[in-house]
């Protein structure tokens, strides 16, 4: 049987949601079907950051379209991912709900780093540039505005960040009724100079060679200097002031009368384009030009190229341990160890937990002693503050808030009802990660090198995957009677907790 070889990637933007469909030939990514809608998700946050019933029903009925197109698709070769509006609308578990009934593949929120650096990846797979250029990407977007700067030939940016202004924030902010005067532009403007402000020293020394533009408020900046006769749609400091002053002869974004500019772009593209002059001028770019690839494809590169995007989670972590210089050795036990409890419980498990979330299972492990260099007191706070607000590549949102939960519960007192939320994640998968992460880390707290694993033995009670008994060798416990204690401590944890229970035994 032929595998099937058609890749999906739907990006819900806060302007607007994309599709895209491709299929690998001969290693090449060839794009063969695309869908925009939009959607303006952002126009329907208030205030609290709610999103009004209005938007989230237009973005589940553009969900509801999509689906049309792939039905049929096996779940490894679709990826949804979601944006700024969705990073911070505070009902958005009203629209994953929906989604879900829709769509039988998850939607990944990604922080605002993240999106860099897969706008990085889309921007470089698809631009010709040479190794020794240091190349600058900036995408405006209906909530947010990412930035991304690399080096050389590597397709993994050196710095990424996410500002919180776009072209349907900004709209709403400055040129409410759709109305342009100069005041409001150089209001919006300086607004976006201040977003960056902390960044511009930064970047400055990065000393640019090339900077690329990317998505639709670019896009239709080089379009309308393409319709102004300017053949290589280039944007230069000249040619950006041209165009702004050709703009705010216009009373209202729908007299902006240039060919190129839809009806559905114009409400967003005054915001956008000030948005867009603050960032060139403050940070003295000399040309910048426009590239038709961005997120979806850098989603997409990383989707069809599947080991290499496992790979980036792995480096991320290695390099964060690195970072932080935790005890390798010591590390790599509690690994080895809850790899060795988690094969055990899988094998009496009826439960199937996803492959992705038993690896989340081993970041954990891994990385569960980053705060121990603040101190040792609330290391599990320390490490789970610092996994939730560090920048990690290749991790979506809640992967990243699920390493740092688990983390956080490592040790001490349990309270369950403080568990966040997760809509790609459910918690009868989550709990038995926690408990063996638990159990790994308190087996290994004497950090004996010389640790026998095969001393111990996890067995599951009959239907009952929240009761574990941990049969432990007794000539072991004789010459280990300190992790027998600290196991018996860990039962008057797992007691506290509704349908926990831990039960030690020795033979």
């Amino acid at each position: 049987m032929n595998k099937f070889n058609e890749y999906a990637v739907i990006d819900l933007g806060s302007n607007s949601f994309h599709m895209v469909i491709a299929r690998c030939i001969d290693g090449a990514i060839q794009i063969i079907y695309k869908n925009k809608q939009n959607v303006h998700l952002a126009t329907g946050l208030n205030s609290n950051q709610e999103l009004s019933e209005s938007s989230l029903k237009r973005g589940i009925d553009c969900l509801t379209l999509f689906a049309e197109r792939l039905n049929g698709f096996p779940a490894d070769n679709v990826r949804i991912v979601a944006t700024h509006t969705l990073r911070v609308a505070k009902n958005r578990h009203q629209f994953l709900t929906a989604a879900a009934k829709i769509l039988p593949y998850p939607v990944e929120i990604i922080s605002g780093q993240e999106e860099a650096r897969l706008i990085y990846l889309g921007t470089m797979i698809m631009e010709p540039t040479s190794a020794s250029d240091t190349k600058f990407v900036i995408d405006i977007g209906g909530g947010s505005t990412e930035i991304a700067i690399g080096k050389g030939n590597g397709l993994k940016p050196i710095i990424v960040d996410s500002r919180p202004m776009g072209c349907v924030t900004y709209a709403k902010q400055f040129f409410p009724d759709q109305q342009i005067n100069k005041n409001a532009f150089q209001q919006a403007k300086l607004a976006a100079e201040q977003q960056i402000e902390c960044m511009i020293n930064i970047i400055k020394k990065q000393n640019i060679t090339i900077a690329f533009g990317t998505s639709g408020t670019i896009k239709s900046i080089y379009n309308i200097l393409l319709d102004l006769g300017v053949s290589d749609g280039i944007i230069t400091p000249k040619r950006l002031n041209d165009l702004i002053s050709y703009v705010l002869e216009f009373k209202s974004s729908q007299e902006i009368d240039y060919p190129s500019l839809s009806k559905e772009r114009k409400t967003v593209f005054v915001s956008g384009l000030a948005i867009f002059n603050g960032v060139f001028d403050a940070l003295g770019l000399e040309a910048l030009q426009y590239s038709p690839s961005a997120l979806r494809e850098g989603v997409l590169y990383e989707l069809i190229d599947k080991p290499n995007y496992g790979d980036i989670r792995q480096t991320t972590a290695l390099s964060l341990a690195q970072h932080y210089n935790i005890d390798k050795r010591h590390a790599e036990q509690v690994v080895k160890t809850a790899k060795y409890l988690f094969s055990q419980w899988k094998e009496q498990s009826s439960l199937t937990i996803p492959i992705n979330l038993e690896a989340i299972l081993y970041w954990a492990a891994q990385l569960h002693e980053v705060g121990l260099k603040i101190n040792f007191s609330s290391i599990h706070k320390h490490s789970s503050y610092i996994l939730l607000n560090s920048n990690l590549p290749g991790f979506n949102e809640e992967q990243q808030l699920l390493l740092a939960t688990l983390v956080r519960y490592h040790r001490k007192s349990i309270n369950i009802d403080e568990l966040p939320y997760f809509s790609l994640f459910e918690y009868k998968h989550i709990i038995p990660l926690l408990q063996i992460l638990r159990l790994s880390i308190l087996i290994n707290n004497q950090r004996n090198a010389e640790l026998d694993l095969h001393a111990f033995h996890l067995k599951l009670a009959n239907n009952k995957l929240t009761e574990i008994t941990l049969e432990i060798n007794k000539i072991f416990i004789k010459n280990n009677k300190l992790i027998l204690l600290d196991l018996e401590q860990e039962q008057k944890y797992w007691n506290s907790v509704n349908h926990w229970k831990l039960l030690i035994e020795t033979h």
